[in-house]
């Protein structure tokens, strides 16, 4: 189809056809992996005052307090005042006491927003404070190897991350020792978690098990527990149920700078790009289309769309898709696996983009 040609029975509200995701293979340097670890765009402008308790979760309102307390006490870290320790000098004894916390507690009580909003709130430069996902930083080690992480991250006054993968043994294993080094450079942290395979559903936190898996630095971390129920739950409508390929295919060519996929190809060509490409796959994409979603396959082709799921969430980018609806995405076996959290946290992610695309279809 030519660039001035509308979809077949459209008008010519768009000049061009559509993007596809799976004409993308997006190369990202190391540089850009550092530069990056920052709160994705959704958390941009997500403050401590802008974080809402629930007047029926008391815990919420204790968290607010504790983290700002938290952030305005990492003022006076580094006290070389560079952010940088002085290599001629004599190695600086581990910091006394907690030096980070652990925000405990269910998906979607809001604790990507608390943490977002300690980054925001720590008086340093942002080239001193870094904020990604466990996968994120894994990804950061692949890249840059280990010593040369440590280096890059101990000047840093605050590491905050998200989605500490609690079901990866090795790769916690990997994080533990980094972020052991960190520690004795003086970074304060902190982090969430997901919860280990079995253990979700069964009335409790990931709290005990992250101390546990983390060893060493269990002293270094203060618990905050945070209840209550999924935030994206609280008074939103349905889900707007999936359109017909044609509607989504007419809201793709009339949305400049949407992306148009078959959806089993778009989990085919998520094989062959690295999960940490992923955002960058996204890159200047104004809403993704899908045609003929589908059940997902198998395991391992779940747990990439989940890594992608997030990422459209970060970015606040409308998802409008024919087929299943986001809620039938995963077998009941993997609904009721070890990651079973993940799935649910990506169902809950899609349904929200889901409704923010509601606007791109013609009524």
């Amino acid at each position: 189809m030519s660039s001035s040609t509308a979809f077949p029975g459209q008008s010519p509200l768009a000049e061009t056809a559509p993007l596809s995701l799976c004409a993308r293979e997006p190369h990202v340097p190391a540089d850009r992996l550092v530069a990056e670890m920052v709160p994705p765009p959704r958390f941009d402008s997500v403050r401590f005052d802008t974080y809402v308790p629930d007047p029926n979760q008391p815990s919420q309102s204790e968290a607010v307090t504790v983290l700002a307390g938290f952030a305005a006490g990492l003022g006076g870290a580094h006290a070389t005042g560079s952010g940088r320790r002085k290599w001629f000098s004599r190695k600086p004894a581990a910091p006394a006491g907690p030096r980070g916390v652990y925000l405990d507690g269910g998906y979607g009580v809001g604790k990507t927003h608390l943490l977002a909003s300690l980054w925001h709130a720590t008086p340093a430069e942002p080239s001193l404070k870094a904020f990604g996902t466990f996968v994120e930083l894994t990804n950061l080690v692949g890249a840059l190897g280990f010593q040369q992480t440590v280096r890059t991250l101990s000047g840093h006054r605050l590491l905050c991350i998200d989605e500490f993968e609690l079901d990866d043994p090795g790769d916690t294993v990997l994080v533990s020792s980094l972020l052991s080094r960190l520690v004795e450079a003086g970074v304060a942290l902190a982090a969430t978690s997901n919860t280990l395979p079995g253990k979700l559903g069964e009335g409790r936190f990931a709290a005990a098990d992250f101390l546990r898996e983390i060893q060493g630095l269990s002293a270094r971390f203060r618990p905050l527990r945070i209840d209550g129920e999924d935030y994206r739950h609280r008074g939103l409508p349905e889900a707007p149920p999936p359109y017909d390929d044609e509607q989504v295919t007419r809201a793709a060519y009339a949305t400049a700078g949407a992306s148009l996929d078959d959806f089993p190809g778009l989990l085919d060509h998520l094989a062959r790009v690295h999960p940490s490409r992923y955002g960058a796959l996204t890159d200047d994409i104004a809403a993704v289309c899908l045609t003929g979603v589908s059940a997902v396959p198998d395991q391992s082709t779940a747990l990439r769309l989940v890594v992608l799921a997030d990422r459209l969430y970060d970015r606040e980018v409308p998802v409008l898709a024919s087929g299943l609806p986001f809620d039938q995405l995963f077998s009941d076996e993997m609904l009721n696996g070890g990651y079973r959290k993940k799935y649910f946290r990506a169902i809950s992610r899609l349904t929200a983009l889901a409704r923010d695309a509601k606007g791109l279809v013609a009524q």
